[in-house]
């Protein structure tokens, strides 16, 4: 381990269930007598082309030595571009702190797998990284999901509650006895992503197309049926269910995409009151990041229908809280502090999640 020391310079990078790209965000990390603080001192999304996007998608399906070759050679390519951040903005990382891109979450099965293999990112950077967050919480019996929970607690306890609207839409709060919960709520720009592509878009910008739809009533009414929107936490989505549970759903209704796309918003909207509902203290009111925040019809929805009180930070908040958090998560790492809290995923004790690899030495 190398030594501590404050504050900490991390390279956070996080790539998402929307493959739109791998998020890096080089940040500062200190303790003062407020507690924890960053910065983001420089960040960019480095988008996958269709080549990568094909690979990652297709991956799920590869089995036995060609799945490893993957997780190699995915994590070959994140250090790449990880050397390449690093030399445009001449920064010195102290370590790179790495999610990977999540192919496999069966926690109620025993496993959960990301992608990119961290020993790879190391010798491409000659850095250490931290990386496989979330094994550890599911070898304990948990959720391994959702991870940024502690970075809300320490970072953002300031806000009611921290809503993110990313591939699914998941929140983070503190209940009346002052313990943090958190979970995934349903799917967010998974949905709208694959119903846009339908129409020839990539994303639904604005939530223009949704805008112009109608709600299907029954596909709704269907929809909030499934029994995940039902349970109560700990509990968190993956790819498996979206493709086995959701979106057979979609299809099975056979209606126009535009009009899917509105029904869809109209159910994240929903279910975020049903979450936000459930918080006792509002105070600071709910931050919303992650792409979905950048969707001005479905903000619409939820602050004109359900008069929620939120509050939307700027872009660079909006995009890189989660490299952020991943970053944070790294630094509590190697602080030998909780990174996973049982009270969010369920596992039998809190845990300090995570792999280290020390980099090259020459």
């Amino acid at each position: 381990m190398f030594s501590k020391k404050q504050p900490y310079h991390v390279l956070g990078m996080m790539s998402g269930t929307s493959l739109d790209g791998l998020d890096l965000a080089f940040c500062r990390l200190w303790q003062d007598e407020q507690g924890w603080q960053y910065l983001i001192l420089y960040a960019e999304t480095m988008p996958w082309d269709e080549n990568w996007q094909r690979k990652i998608h297709e991956a799920f399906y590869l089995q036995g030595h060609a799945l490893i070759k993957f997780h190699f050679e995915l994590g070959h390519e994140m250090g790449k571009r990880a050397s390449t951040f690093i030399h445009k903005y001449q920064i010195q990382p102290d370590f790179i702190a790495s999610h990977g891109q999540t192919l496999f979450h069966e926690p109620t099965a025993g496993y959960t797998f990301q992608a990119g293999s961290g020993a790879a990112i190391a010798a491409q950077t000659r850095l250490p990284v931290v990386c496989d967050f979330r094994s550890l919480d599911v070898a304990l019996g948990g959720q391994g999901a959702p991870l940024v929970p502690i970075g809300d607690s320490l970072l953002f306890s300031n806000y009611g509650a921290c809503l993110n609207l990313g591939g699914f839409a998941n929140i983070s709060y503190k209940d009346v006895w002052g313990r943090r919960l958190a979970y995934d709520i349903c799917p967010a720009n998974m949905a709208l992503n694959h119903l846009a592509s339908l129409l020839g878009q990539s994303i639904d910008i604005d939530g223009r197309l949704a805008s112009r739809g109608r709600i299907n009533k029954a596909l709704l009414q269907r929809l909030q049926q499934l029994e995940y929107f039902w349970k109560t936490p700990p509990k968190s989505l993956g790819r498996e269910w979206f493709e086995n549970e959701f979106l057979p759903l979609l299809h099975q209704y056979k209606i126009p995409p535009g009009e899917a796309l509105r029904t869809v918003s109209e159910l994240i909207s929903l279910l975020v009151k049903k979450a936000v509902d459930n918080i006792p203290e509002r105070a600071g009111g709910v931050l919303v990041t992650g792409g979905g925040a950048h969707n001005s019809f479905l903000l619409h929805l939820m602050q004109e229908k359900h008069k929620l009180p939120i509050v939307v930070p700027d872009s660079l908040l909006i995009d890189f809280k989660e490299a952020l958090i991943f970053a944070f998560l790294g630094v509590l790492y190697v602080e030998g502090q909780p990174n996973c809290l049982k009270d969010v995923t369920g596992a039998a004790s809190s845990s300090i999640g995570g792999c280290l690899y020390q980099g090259r030495t020459d």
